[in-house]
């Protein structure tokens, strides 16, 4: 492969990335206009039957539905399923900035967990771990009147199952078509919160309003199909340094919503914690050895 073409495909990927943690960031504001008018688990089962509609068709081929049979993709949705489940009990109870800051400690997590892989980290990386995981303390221990300790440790509790979920789609199988994957672990998803979210609170109420339902079908469909499918793309084709600096557009966007959108105040522990994460989270993916980032993939 030419110089010129690893370019193209790593500028591509990038745009991928952007697009995934801009759609990511929507989905707080969006989940928190759905949570008037019902339940995190009925919200989040609901986001995902909107999704799998739209990943249904992706999903017909024998290639794709071949997928259903790798136990890396069965875990992959799992895993994202659960992810979302507790992220969203977690943002009942904190503001959607308090949430979206703390998902800023992400690719602090990426780097501690990659280094227990074996991937080699930097001094540099583990400077901006700790200091990540400082500002996640100080959210943690001063919420303020963004949320309550319950909400901040389910919102942490997430982003270990979207970790686990990071590292179980590195072992999936790849396929031609690029739709395919995201779609199948969608729709695995969108199986898996059915029989939790009914045995939980039953079925799920349609009645809940023009507003509510926009801020369900803008989640299924921006910030989980078009997100999904956009950081699939992009994080098989750049080493998991690369791409985990633009997880940090999530809690950025997710942050300046809250505020814009719903009122939230900065306090001056959730300003700093939040300043600590992103500045942590930067050095962790910017310190790395690119070098050492896996080669771009074309699959």
């Amino acid at each position: 492969m030419t110089v010129s073409a690893r370019r193209t495909i790593r500028r591509n990927a990038f745009l991928a990335l952007i697009l995934a943690g801009l759609c990511w960031g929507i989905g707080f504001p969006l989940g928190k206009l759905a949570l008037r008018a019902t339940d995190p688990a009925h919200m989040v089962l609901l986001r995902f039957a909107v999704a799998a509609v739209a990943a249904l068709p992706f999903v017909l081929g024998r290639a794709a539905r071949a997928l259903f049979r790798s136990p890396a993709v069965l875990l992959a949705g799992l895993l994202y399923a659960l992810g979302f489940l507790v992220q969203f009990e977690g943002l009942a109870r904190v503001s959607v900035t308090l949430a979206a800051l703390l998902v800023g400690a992400m690719p602090a997590l990426i780097a501690v967990s990659a280094r227990l892989l074996g991937e080699r980290t930097t001094a540099a990386s583990w400077a901006g771990v700790a200091a990540a995981t400082a500002g996640a303390a100080l959210i943690a221990g001063d919420p303020g009147g963004a949320g309550t300790l319950a909400g901040v440790l389910l919102s942490l509790t997430s982003l270990l199952l979207f970790l686990g979920w990071f590292y179980a789609l590195k072992r999936a199988p790849t396929i031609a078509a690029p739709m395919a994957m995201p779609s199948a672990t969608i729709v695995v998803a969108a199986i898996t919160i059915l029989p939790i979210a009914v045995a939980m609170h039953g079925m799920p109420r349609l009645d809940i309003g023009a507003v509510a339902w926009a801020g369900i079908v803008g989640q299924g469909l921006l910030s989980t199909t078009l997100a999904t499918a956009a950081w699939q793309y992009g994080a098989s084709r750049v080493g998991s340094a690369s791409a985990g600096v633009f997880i940090n557009i999530e809690p950025l966007i997710g942050a300046l919503l809250g505020v814009a959108m719903f009122g939230d105040r900065l306090t001056w522990a959730l300003a700093t914690g939040g300043l600590l994460i992103v500045a942590g989270s930067l050095a962790v993916v910017l310190g790395e050895d690119h070098h050492h980032d896996a080669p771009p993939t074309v699959a």
